[in-house]
Parts: structure tokens; sequence; C-alpha cells
């Protein structure tokens, strides 16, 4: 193994982009299951993907809720044009916005849906503020869905993902049950159980200790200099107008 290098993660995902779609269905495992469970629970009418990447879920996400308004937002601007990409020739197509999500959307609850997939233990420091994001965006009885690493057995393997980025600490699911009310979730292994994976599907709660609930149990990472870019700054932009 290469030893660690810190890359941010934006030129992180200019080298990647294009090569991602063709690799990472090789071990980002549950993506398609987790859209096939929300269909189980809930007809969405406004959807919101933090971290899209290069739009397979986007596109799913449409083939499954046609009629809802669909927003991807991501922090690479190399990742959101091959998203939008794969919608030039669609007629129904979501809205993608450039930046981070440092805080939430809106001033008030606009979102059916959220789903993050493999972006959390991405988040490092700061998935708890992500979450926290993610509730005010959230509409009374919204419901979030994820899928990501969980943990992994192999301290090598978890160091290397480290190096990409990637934190494999069993701690998304904890926090995860905390925030919100689930109603569904499952962990699998993936390799023989080189490394676990989860789906989470839950419901906001209503209850106004739950947005602080991450903080007063000590489970919110503190911030430092070094967030990964998704808090670093403050912007969004509407993909496609600051870069035609």
């Amino acid at each position: 193994m290469s030893p660690p290098v810190s890359i941010p993660l934006e030129r992180y995902y200019r080298f990647h982009s294009p090569i991602y779609d063709a690799t990472r269905w090789t071990f980002l495992f549950g993506r398609t299951a987790l859209i096939r469970k929300i269909s189980d629970h809930i007809r969405p009418r406004r959807i919101l993907e933090i971290g899209c990447g290069t739009g397979k879920n986007l596109v799913l996400l449409t083939r499954y809720f046609p009629d809802a308004d669909i927003t991807g937002l991501d922090l690479s601007v190399d990742m959101l044009r091959r998203a939008s990409g794969k919608f030039d020739e669609r007629a129904v197509k979501p809205h993608l916005i450039h930046g981070n999500y440092s805080q939430a959307l809106h001033s008030g609850p606009s979102y059916d849906l959220i789903v993050f997939s493999y972006t959390l233990s991405m988040i490092n420091p700061g998935f708890g503020q992500a979450l926290d994001n993610a509730r005010c965006d959230l509409s009374p009885g919204g419901m979030i869905a994820v899928v990501d690493f969980d943990d992994s057995p192999a301290n090598r393997f978890k160091s290397w993902m480290k190096v990409n980025h990637v934190r494999m600490d069993g701690h998304l699911l904890p926090v995860l049950n905390r925030l919100f009310e689930p109603l569904h979730q499952s962990v699998k292994k993936a390799y023989g159980g080189l490394w676990r994976y989860f789906m989470f599907i839950g419901l906001r709660q209503m209850e106004s200790t739950a947005a602080s609930s991450v903080l007063s149990a000590g489970l919110y990472d503190s911030f430092s200099d070094e967030r990964d870019e998704y808090f670093h700054g403050d912007h969004h932009q509407e993909y496609g107008k600051q870069d035609q």
C-alpha cells in the first residue's frame, strides 16, 4: 500500500470522475436496493440528494419517482458535469447545485426525502452537522435514506480507505438511530466480511430535543481546519450557470 497522502476532495474527484462509474459498482453496494426500498415507504414530491456525484442515483430516482422535483448537490464540478450529461436526452432533468452542505439549503422544511449515498462516511469531521442540516431541510414526516460503509475488522483496509477520505468506524448508525425514527435498517457483509455496509431509512423525529441530540450525546465531531471541503466556506451555485 502507498503511504497516506492528503488530497483535497475536489481535486480527488477531478481525477476520479472519468473512471467513477466504471469502477464504483465494484464496491459501492446497495445503492439501487436503497432506492427500491424507499419506494416501499414514500412517494416523495421533493427530493434532495447530498453528494450526488455522477448522477447514478438521480437517474434511478427519476425512474422511480417521475413526478418528483429532484435536486442534486455536489462539491465537484467535474462530477456534476457527468451527472448533467446523463440527462441530455431526458425530458425530466434534476436541479444540480455546485456547493457544500455547510448549512440547510432553505430557511424552512422543503424536502420529503433526503438521500445520502456513500457521502456521510466522507464528511470527517462534520457528518453530524450534515445530519442536523438534513433535519432542517426535511418536512415534518419526511424521510432520510442512507447507504454507506459501516466498519471493517481489517485495520490495514480501514487505513487505506482513510487515505481515500473514508471513515469506517461504525459511527454512523448510532447517530442516525438517535436523530431519526428507524423504518428500515440492515447491515451486510462485502467480500466475505472485509467490510460491512448498511442501509438506513428513517422518519424525521418531531421532538425538539432531537436536533441537538448529536451534540448533547458527544457524538458530533468537533470542527477542525480540515473539513473535507463539504464544510469549507459557504457556497451554493446552480450548476451550469457559473461554468458555461
